[in-house]
């Protein structure tokens, strides 16, 4: 009778532990992704959570203060005022990855975008966006493997990576493209209505 019993607890056991571990690991693999497993320093150096932008469309770009492409800065703060109180966000990755056209400090990067372009949008930390020193969340957003829809190069200054509600990789945008283009409205607009 107790062989009985303890090969019944042991079966419960086993197959507890099987769905503890396919839960935890589907999790797992859902989270690797997305976008919201990161965490960054901002251009402050405290830690902004990816998380926390659960929900909302999310536009990363590399940026630069030195670039031909610099002048787009005033039409990201102008898509981000647009846009901001209807779950949409940009956050800005400074990088000097291109002709040295990024090579001032945090601190001297947070003025120059102030400044210049009344930036308001969150800006990190300087990265680096390819290379043997690439970031780990451009690691992410270059590689299908990690990022579940295609692979990338960033190929300048100014690159836009577009992030749905869910946290996934959707649309990649090159850095000529200017950010008010038709095909980035589109893609904001599909499911929020602009507030002017």
């Amino acid at each position: 009778m107790s062989e009985i019993c303890n090969m019944k607890i042991l079966t419960f056991l086993v197959s507890f532990l099987f769905f503890v571990n396919t839960t935890f690991c589907q999790n797992d693999n859902a989270m690797e992704k997305t976008i919201y497993q990161f965490k960054v320093k901002d251009i402050d150096e405290n830690t902004f959570d990816f998380e926390s932008l659960k929900g909302k469309k999310i536009m990363i770009v590399n940026t630069a203060s030195k670039c031909g492409l610099t002048p787009q800065y005033k039409e990201l703060q102008k898509l981000y005022d647009r846009y901001k109180s209807s779950g949409f966000v940009i956050v800005g990755f400074p990088a000097n990855n291109f002709l040295w056209q990024e090579p001032g400090s945090n601190k001297q990067i947070a003025d120059f975008c102030e400044k210049n372009y009344g930036v308001t949008f969150p800006m990190m930390a300087k990265i680096s966006v390819k290379g043997s020193d690439m970031h780990a969340i451009y690691k992410f957003l270059t590689q299908a493997s990690k990022n579940g829809y295609k692979s990338s190069n960033v190929s300048w200054n100014f690159q836009k990576y577009l992030i749905g509600r869910d946290g996934r990789l959707e649309k990649i945008i090159a850095p000529r493209t200017s950010p008010m283009s038709q095909e980035v409205l589109s893609w904001v607009t599909e499911e929020i209505m602009a507030v002017n």
